[in-house]
């Protein structure tokens, strides 16, 4: 039977479900080629009820021409030996195959195949996950209901544009604004943008972070923009980058974050994403109460661990992060690859253990994340940007791009000003990978990025 065939093909291919579906887009798109499977199969099932309805209209015109020559003279019909024999044969043998025939099930296929598929379903933390996930978008990008529901979310150049049109109002106000200005202290604080009257510096955290998410509350002055830079970077003459220099650009100046331009191929990201695939399950953070890991609502994404010996790839990358940060990667962590999920973001928090945390790491037994790099392994068509609601900083994703920063001072005090997020993404698919380096192996090291610590 053509079922058998089907289901064989639709269900060999398929591997064990994945809890928590929203949390990744990357394994959403599973669920697209289970649907496109089934609807072939419905179709299929279509398909037969058709042929079947056409055989039973098939017997159902024959029938009618005969009985319509046999009762215009019954008598004369049956008086035929060949007509009465014929009339015998259909009343005790074809009418109980047409009986089959109207009987029999065309649905069996497609409902065990559904029933199959149902076990890869979403289920209802999915569907709640994915409508919490909605409300999240609503309130963090400002979106009204009307839009929304419709599905007209914002265009994400507009996004952007809003965010610099109230950048150069700023600036504009600045201008006509310079006289009440006695220092470039007075003018920092005069000038941060304001929000219903209310000066950024002193609204909640949570409403920093929304407003960065969606480009507002930039407040860096035109003179703090000028000391940032782009550079070539060799690695402190390390042969590697001597010919084939990296390219450094300044995001911010305080912490000092520096984004790293074409420093992963589209092939090594290619090869990334193809390892962690398999093994995305959700993200966890430490609960400081007990110290373990554990799932939390404000993280939605799922992420994945690989070690440098598992493929060249993986390897070469980690050696790529020491050479460029002059930093020790054997006593770092693996490397994390992360993909965000249907309003997948991270909330602000630290990358580092603060004092109240001293066992965060040790199991590790290589001392506190000392820095961060971070890898953007795809574009996001709209929202999804690293923001740092203390200081005002918003890095948006590009594919093929690194940022790096310190999160522990010279004296190894935490800074706090590496307080970060991962907004909402709005639109689009946001993978990302991550390297924490730590303290033990860099204490007879030069750090080569960062010209000093803060």
């Amino acid at each position: 039977m053509i079922w058998c065939v089907l289901m064989i093909g639709i269900l060999l291919p398929q591997s064990s479900a994945h809890p928590g579906f929203f949390t990744s887009i990357g394994q959403m798109t599973d669920l697209i080629h289970t649907e496109k499977d089934l609807v072939t199969s419905l179709k299929d099932y279509i398909k037969a009820e058709e042929d079947k309805l056409e055989q039973i209209k098939k017997w159902a015109e024959k029938l009618d021409r005969l009985t319509n020559t046999a009762t215009k003279d019954p008598e004369g019909f049956v008086g035929h030996p060949v007509n009465a024999f014929k009339l015998m044969k259909r009343l005790n043998t074809e009418w109980s195959e047409l009986e089959n025939l109207v009987l029999k099930d065309m649905s069996d296929g497609f409902i065990s195949n559904l029933t199959i598929q149902r076990q890869y379903f979403p289920n209802d933390e999915d569907q709640v996950g994915a409508a919490k996930a909605l409300f999240r978008l609503q309130d963090t990008y400002n979106l009204d209901t009307d839009t929304i529901s419709k599905g007209n979310l914002p265009d994400p150049e507009h996004q952007r544009a809003n965010g610099n049109l109230r950048y150069f109002e700023y600036i504009m106000t600045k201008e006509k604004d310079t006289n009440k200005s006695a220092s470039d202290g007075q003018s920092d604080q005069k000038t941060t943008p304001r929000k219903k009257g209310i000066a950024v510096d002193y609204l909640p955290e949570r409403q920093k972070y929304e407003m960065l998410c969606r480009g507002e509350g930039i407040k860096m002055t035109p003179r703090r923009q000028k000391k940032l830079f782009c550079r070539y970077h060799d690695g402190n003459r390390n042969p590697k980058f001597i010919l084939a220099p990296a390219k450094q650009e300044d995001e911010w100046d305080k912490p000092r974050i520096i984004r790293f331009h074409d420093i992963i191929s589209d092939a090594e990201i290619e090869t990334v994403k193809d390892l962690a695939k398999p093994r995305l399950s959700r993200a966890t953070v430490h609960d400081p109460e007990t110290g373990k890991l554990t799932t939390a609502q404000y993280r939605v994404s799922k992420s994945a661990w690989l070690a440098g010996y598992e493929d060249p790839v993986v390897s070469r990358i980690n050696m790529r992060i020491q050479d460029l940060t002059g930093l020790d990667v054997s006593t770092a962590e693996e490397l994390q690859v992360a993909n965000y999920g249907v309003g997948g973001q991270y909330e602000p928090h630290f990358d580092f253990a603060r004092k109240d945390e001293p066992d965060a790491f040790r199991e590790l037994g290589t001392g506190n994340r000392i820095a961060t790099w971070l890898f953007y392994m795809s574009d996001v068509s709209a929202g999804g940007a690293t923001v740092f609601p203390e200081v005002g900083a918003s890095v948006w994703p590009k594919k093929g791009t690194a940022v790096f920063w310190y999160n522990l001072f010279a004296s190894g005090e935490g800074d706090y000003s590496t307080r970060h997020a991962a907004c909402p993404v709005l639109v689009g698919n946001k993978w990302v990978s991550n390297k924490w380096l730590h303290e033990r192996g860099q204490e007879f090291r030069r750090p080569c990025t960062l010209s000093e610590l803060e």
